[in-house]
């Protein structure tokens, strides 16, 4: 039996084959995320992994339906496992912001589903560190964010040279369509265009923008420009004072849905451009208004980091640390009579916070150091009776082979 395409195993060390994925790597991301996110004040949320079709539709239309893992429960329900945190978390501000100071900062680590082709960098599951604000419209709410999506990446050692933020702006697009294009009913129309500006052929999207009277060349001529509006060099100064400028710049080339996102837009790339996009994200003050239809109306703005292609980078640059099952402590049972005693040493020693393992069943002295050895103990501990009829602990310390031999208390 083999997974699902698209799906994964994750094995602990030593993983088993060379593509296999590591649940010890996932687990030293997932730490990375949290410390990170946790230093810079954002409280931790979840959500279901299943939710009402309508959701995820009333964000992206219905053309989304055909990228989720969807059925009708057994209560007749339209459902799907969520391809995204976003619209969860813009239906638990909707029910709960009232209960929370603003701004709100909460972040999370959901396992996500999307049913479309396996690539590069994609598959059909994965995990994504979602952080966002919820309550404040200003920039300094953007530069923050953007300063957290670069700390999480340097937690994990990465640095200027192997990634960078690239920012972009709804509301410089939005300014450059006003100056350009005389029929504002065609902005969306617009956008669309400017969205698919680099997956589309220079000809096509010259030939879809002449409808609107607006110049392909002065559209690449604005991109490679690259000057920052307002609301980006209060991040790009913020950024600076923080001393992270060199992890961003200015690029109005990265759209990420302008239909959908309202201010400010950014995406993590690795400088190589060997792999997809590593994390990206925007300002969208419109959805909490659309999910909570029009009851309450809350500026937001967040990102997402997969850890799929961030994994993928982490080996590239020989940044995966070496993962071992080393535990501190074997407790040995070579005397039968003193099973007992042991357990309590070993129920002792794990309640003041070692790893320790012991033989499960009677077992030769060699076959239990050889074990010891395998799990990479730090020392081995093996209880004896004095010629008095006293228990003693006989400790050895594997890396020194010095040995000693004192109380169960002084063992502890």
């Amino acid at each position: 039996m083999q997974p699902l395409p698209g799906f994964r195993d994750f094995f602990p060390a030593p993983v088993p084959l060379r593509d296999s994925w590591s649940a010890d790597l996932r687990q030293h991301i997932f730490d990375a995320w949290r410390r990170t996110a946790r230093s810079y004040g954002f409280r931790e949320y979840d959500g279901p992994p299943l939710e009402p079709l309508e959701l995820y539709t009333l964000k992206s239309g219905d053309e989304i339906v055909q990228q989720l893992f969807n059925f009708e429960d057994k209560g007749g329900r339209q459902v799907a496992l969520r391809p995204e945190m976003t619209p969860t978390l813009a239906r638990m501000i909707a029910v709960a912001e009232r209960h929370y100071r603003k701004p709100i900062k909460w972040f999370a680590i959901p396992q996500l589903f999307r049913y479309e082709k396996q690539q590069k960098g994609r598959l059909r599951e994965h995990f994504q560190f979602n952080a966002d604000i919820f309550g404040e419209s200003d920039p300094a709410a953007d530069a923050e964010l953007v300063a957290l999506l670069i700390d999480s990446l340097r937690a994990l050692g990465l640095t200027s040279d192997d990634f960078v933020v690239r920012l972009s702006s709804r509301h410089a697009w939005q300014a450059f369509f006003e100056a350009h294009c005389s029929e504002s009913s065609r902005a969306y129309e617009f956008y669309q265009i400017i969205d698919k500006l680099e997956r589309d052929r220079p000809e096509v999207t010259e030939e879809k923008l002449k409808t609107l009277g607006v110049s392909f060349d002065k559209v690449r001529a604005f991109v490679d420009a690259g000057e920052p509006n307002d609301e980006l060099r209060v991040v790009l100064e913020h950024l600076a004072a923080r001393g992270l400028s060199d992890f961003a710049r200015v690029d109005y080339g990265v759209i990420r849905g302008l239909a959908y996102y309202t201010g400010i837009v950014f995406e993590a790339f690795d400088k190589k451009g060997e792999f997809r996009a590593i994390a990206g994200g925007g300002r969208y003050d419109q959805l909490v208004k659309l999910v909570s239809g029009g009851k309450v109306d809350l500026p937001g703005l967040g990102f997402g980091m997969g850890d799929v292609v961030l994994a993928e980078l982490l080996k590239s640059r020989a940044l995966v640390p070496s993962f071992t099952a080393a535990i501190d402590v074997f407790v040995l049972i070579e005397d039968e009579s003193l099973r007992t005693h042991s357990l309590a040493l070993v129920q002792r020693l794990r309640d003041s916070g070692r790893r320790v393992d012991f033989p499960l069943t009677a077992s030769k002295s060699d076959k239990q150091f050889k074990r010891a050895l395998e799990l990479g103990a730090a020392r081995t501990v093996r209880l004896e009776r004095s010629p008095e009829g006293s228990v003693l602990a006989r400790t050895k310390d594997l890396a020194s082979r010095e040995e000693t031999v004192g109380t169960t208390e002084a063992v502890v």
